[in-house]
């Protein structure tokens, strides 16, 4: 057991467990959960930059969910008609450039321009109805992982809570631990102790721009 971190990012993931593979589109998660690992299992994720999507498969009607595609062969899946190779750490790259290629994956353009606090000639309704259909979470509670993940990262560099707190913009103690146990499912304390026996979910330290 594990525990899956909150994620503004979807992914797909690949897994391999006995003998069988899969692969599901996962949604973004908006708060920390319990998950199983396998000892024996093997996965190959790939995680999409914020405010990238498939239309096939809406951002919004992922959250907190996922969607297992079907399977065509022991080595292949479904998608839009056609049967695609499960990608691995190998070819993963030519996957994803393939889906761009067959207009499967696409970027909402106003997303970049919210993250930059750039004007846009859209109304602010829009520009937050066509985020939130996109991401799947408003820019506020985007923000609000992000900046918890980053928090932990720092814990587990070694950086003191108070000097997290000033450096990430939390109130105080209390706030970062609120944030923390919502968004991470730990404590501080339990992030910086070495002799931690649960596991975290990868922290991929890609931000909202990665």
């Amino acid at each position: 057991m594990f525990t899956s971190i909150a994620a503004s990012h979807w992914m797909m993931v690949v897994t391999r467990l006995q003998g069988k593979i899969t692969l599901d589109i996962q949604g973004p998660e908006t708060k920390a959960t319990t998950a199983y690992c396998p000892a024996d299992g093997e996965w190959v994720g790939i995680l999409f930059k914020f405010g990238t999507l498939m239309p096939l498969f809406p951002t919004h009607t992922l959250v907190n969910g996922a969607v297992t595609l079907p399977k065509a062969t022991s080595q292949s899946f479904w998608l839009h008609g056609s049967a695609w190779q499960f990608p691995d750490y190998e070819n993963a790259e030519m996957f994803v450039d393939r889906l761009v290629r067959e207009g499967l994956l696409v970027t909402e353009s106003v997303i970049e321009p919210v993250l930059c606090n750039q004007p846009s000639d859209l109304s602010m309704r829009s520009v937050q109805r066509r985020f939130l259909k996109a991401t799947g979470m408003s820019h506020t509670h985007a923000r609000l992982i992000e900046r918890a993940r980053t928090a932990t990262i720092l814990l587990q560099q070694g950086l003191s809570i108070q000097n997290v707190v000033y450096k990430v913009g939390y109130f105080d103690q209390s706030h970062l631990i609120r944030d923390l146990k919502r968004f991470i499912g730990w404590t501080p304390a339990q992030i910086m102790d070495s002799n931690q026996s649960r596991q975290l979910s990868f922290l991929y330290n890609t931000g909202l721009f990665g």
